[in-house]
């Protein structure tokens, strides 16, 4: 059984930073694609950043020049570092690990259960 913990949310001020941590745990052998995404309140859920198992990485273009993602495959970790936070970026954050294979060699997705971000103006 795999599972996705993140960690890293909480409450900063407008202009501040937070960096996120997803790990991915059980019998891993790869991930194809790491993703973060976000739901704010009454919104629909968003693709943030997306990084692939080569290093290959996406933004939304609300992140760009702000948010990077990075992965450690060693670790089953993915990291989002969030620099200079604005009140929009106010959301669940939730990872999800897709493309992961087993040492039962079976692939299937994965996703965590999101952790709080809340940026004050």
């Amino acid at each position: 059984q795999v599972q996705l913990a993140e960690s890293g949310g909480g409450l900063v001020q407008a202009g501040g930073s937070l960096r996120l941590s997803c790990a991915a745990s059980g019998s891993i052998l790869s991930i194809s694609v790491m993703d973060w995404y976000r739901q704010a309140p009454g919104k629909q859920r968003e693709l943030v950043a997306r990084i692939t198992k080569g290093g290959s990485t996406n933004y939304a273009d609300s992140v760009k020049g702000r948010f990077t993602i990075s992965r450690d495959n060693a670790k089953s970790t993915v990291y989002l570092q969030m620099n200079s936070l604005k009140p929009e970026d106010t959301a669940v954050y939730y990872c999800a690990a897709l493309g992961v294979v087993t040492g039962t060699l079976y692939t299937s997705d994965y996703w965590g259960r999101g952790t709080q971000v809340t940026v004050s103006s």
